[in-house]
């Protein structure tokens, strides 16, 4: 076994190879604390043929033993992935995939599974780590290694992987992988933070990735593998000429036609016609010596890389995009809200060829998410779903369960929105938010952020501020540098960066950036920081437009909650026996109640008088007597020394001889038996709680 280690934050981070997982291509185990993970990378020997791209498979996967528990369900094995797993397996690949190299087409896999889980919070941070040395120490191919931290701000602090504890105190938390050279990859999200802050933490996190990046080349030069050879791409400058040539006027003519649709139709009919002329067995003869080689797939190649560099130097040498758009102009916004009439809160938010059609749900503490997961059981109160159905860009495919690009998209909108959404002490409603995506050419998560806003907005939700996302992209060739504000789909296909930043007037709450080249400076990143907060004011300019506030009422539709604040020793008398009485209330009002722990009463109804009437119910249960106050009892014992009134539920109090009337009474049954009711005063409430009564104290009051 091979060991190579350094220490963070007072504690060591070891990464080991040669003992687990020997006939993998390469295996590493890497602990922080009490947290082990194992990474394998395994790449086929055979190059798949007909690939123009790389199949990387990145599977990160959570062994409920690694927590000392066992999973539920029936089962008791670990099933699906959960969206944690999907959103780790995500947060790995991304920082990984641009590093290989092109012309690589071997079928690659790596497997991140967490054996042990400790306090530390790293499982995710390990399993990049983890699995960028499997990759670097094998024989395949990569531009690696790749380092990641996770970074928080604690009390204006910046903190270098934050544990669980202290995960609850952070106003700032990111993910940030990156080579030795440059960041690759932030994720992550805050409390209305600033450019500044943001930047500060990405260079705070970078010193300590050079550190783990040196560690992993540590490693490699003891175990190393030598790396297989990568084939280089087949191509002929003779075609290459010959396919610029036939498609040179009319590819530029076609990537300047404004609408997403019909420019790609112009653009496939060029490829056609191109396919067409230039496919012959006579040129595929001179240029490869084969006649029977079919040349479809090396002529769409050359063409794509043309198209790539039309719309690139455009862009660069002209300051135009495909659109006619400058490079920080925003496409046409509009908004609209409440046009679905049995949602609490919907609406379409539009940006140019992208729609969002966003609607939010109220619910009550019945709808929770219980989340089963290693930190232990938790309950999600504000959830986001985000789907992307196929006609949204014009294609046909099956339907199927949300995919990892739908549930990492419906997490970043989530992040974006979670630092403003009221606490459950201020607007006790679990809420649902669902974002179906109608049209799509760029950054529809972004537009699911906006449209999510306005129809929590249209819900009534008192959120603590509107937000907005954007989406940012690069072009950059040498020094010749482009920021691109709203990009769009071909702009994230053929550019060097996806870059989306969410928030409010005041800041930032999400942040996501992948590079497709080797990194960016921090001057390209602090450029593209204040050219995305200009174009984020703008649309929020829009929103506001739109809806300058929240609605003062929900919607009719939507169950009202009503709270009220109870003695924790009065939870016991309000849920019974085997929670008897308050499934009485239920049964006899139609509202739903929680209550928790605390005391505190939920009560959930779309009908006010049937929300009202079991508060009554409950106040009832929980009245206590009042001194000096009158109350129409009914007597339920009677002694030699007096009688017993009930006056509240539950509560009796001693009606003695020489209280029940002005007169003297020889014998209690004179004046009264069980089941009289009768006015009755309180005189007196000893410190155990007991009561008295009088009688002719409230017939002399009454009498007045």
């Amino acid at each position: 076994m091979t060991t190579a280690e350094l220490e963070i934050k007072g504690k060591r981070l070891i990464i080991e190879t040669g003992q687990m997982a020997r006939q993998s291509g390469g295996a590493v185990v890497t602990k922080y604390g009490d947290t082990v993970v194992l990474a394998t990378a395994v790449a086929d020997k055979r190059v798949k043929e007909g690939l123009d791209f790389f199949p990387l498979t990145v599977d990160y996967q959570e062994k409920t033993y690694s927590a000392g528990k066992i999973p539920g369900g029936f089962f008791k094995r670990e099933g699906k992935p959960s969206e944690k797993e999907v959103l780790t397996s995500r947060l790995i690949d991304r920082p990984l995939r641009p590093l290989f190299p092109k012309g690589f087409y071997s079928e690659t896999q790596v497997i991140v599974s967490v054996l042990s889980y400790g306090e530390e919070n790293v499982s995710d941070i390990l399993g990049v780590i983890g699995a960028s040395a499997a990759v670097h120490i094998s024989d395949i191919p990569f531009g690696g290694p790749v380092g990641a931290v996770r970074v928080g701000r604690l009390d204006g602090a910046l903190v270098i992987n934050p544990d669980l504890a202290e995960s609850d105190s952070l106003d700032l938390n990111l993910v940030v992988a990156g080579t030795a050279d440059a960041v690759i990859m932030v994720e992550g999200g805050g409390a209305e933070v600033s450019e500044t802050v943001l930047l500060e933490a990405i260079d705070f996190a970078h010193q300590e990735i050079k550190r783990i990046v040196g560690l992993q080349n540590e490693l490699k030069e003891k175990v190393g593998k030598e790396k297989r050879p990568v084939t280089p791409v087949e191509e002929s400058a003779e075609l290459k000429a010959e396919v610029r040539a036939f498609v040179a006027e009319r590819m530029k003519e076609a990537i300047r036609i404004p609408g997403k649709l019909r420019r790609q139709e112009a653009l496939d009919i060029v490829l056609e016609d191109a396919i067409k002329h230039l496919n012959t067995p006579e040129k595929a003869e001179k240029l490869f010596g084969d006649a029977g080689k079919d040349l479809t797939r090396d002529i769409a190649n050359l063409f794509d890389g043309y198209e790539k560099e039309i719309v690139r130097n455009t862009i660069l040498q002209e300051g135009v995009r495909s659109d006619n758009r400058k490079p920080d102009e925003i496409r046409h916004i509009s908004c609209h809200m409440g046009f679905l009439p049995r949602a609490h809160g919907s609406a379409l938010f539009i940006r140019g060829e992208t729609q969002a059609l966003v609607a939010s749900t109220l619910g009550t503490a019945d709808d929770e998410q219980k989340i089963d997961s290693l930190e232990g059981e938790m309950y999600k109160t504000f959830m986001l779903h985000y789907n992307f159905p196929p006609f949204s860009v014009g294609e046909v495919k099956p339907l199927r369960s949300p995919g990892r690009r739908e549930i990492g998209h419906g997490a970043l909108a989530e992040r974006a929105l979670k630092y403003v959404i009221p606490s459950k002490e201020v607007f006790p409603y679990t809420i649902r938010i669902v974002s179906d995506i109608l049209e799509s050419n760029g950054s529809s998560s972004m537009a699911t952020v906006c449209g999510a806003t306005l129809s929590l907005m249209d819900a009534g939700v008192p959120i603590a501020a509107p937000v907005a996302g954007i989406a940012m992209g690069l072009i950059k060739e040498g020094d010749q540098v482009v920021v691109l504000t709203d990009i769009l789909g071909l702009e994230d296909h053929l550019g060097d960066m996806d870059f989306k930043v969410a928030g409010t007037e005041n800041g930032i709450t999400a942040f996501q950036m992948d590079v497709k080249i080797g990194g960016v400076s921090r001057e390209i990143m602090q450029n593209a920081l204040e050219q995305a907060r200009r174009g984020r004011l703008h649309i929020l300019g829009k929103m506001k437009e739109a809806m300058p506030s929240p609605r003062a009422g929900l919607s009719p539709h939507a169950p009202r909650i009503y709270t009220l604040k109870i003695k924790q020793e009065k939870i016991r008398d309000v849920i019974g026996t085997g929670g008897k009485v308050i499934r009485g209330i239920i049964e006899q009002t139609g509202v739903k109640i929680d209550i928790d722990d605390s005391g505190t009463v939920n009560i959930a109804s779309s009908d006010e008088a049937s929300a009202q009437k079991a508060i009554e119910i409950i106040n009832g249960i929980i009245a206590e007597a009042e001194l000096n106050k009158i109350y129409k009892g009914k007597v339920v014992r009677i002694t030699d020394f007096g009688a017993f009134v009930e006056i509240l539920p539950g509560v009796d109090g001693l009606l003695h001889i020489s209280q029940i009337s002005e007169k003297r009474v020889a014998k209690v049954t004179d004046e009264l038996n069980v089941g009289d009711e009768v006015l009755v005063k309180v005189i007196e409430i000893d410190n155990q709680g007991r009561v008295r009564l009088s009688r002719k104290e409230a017939m002399r009051e009454q009498g007045k």
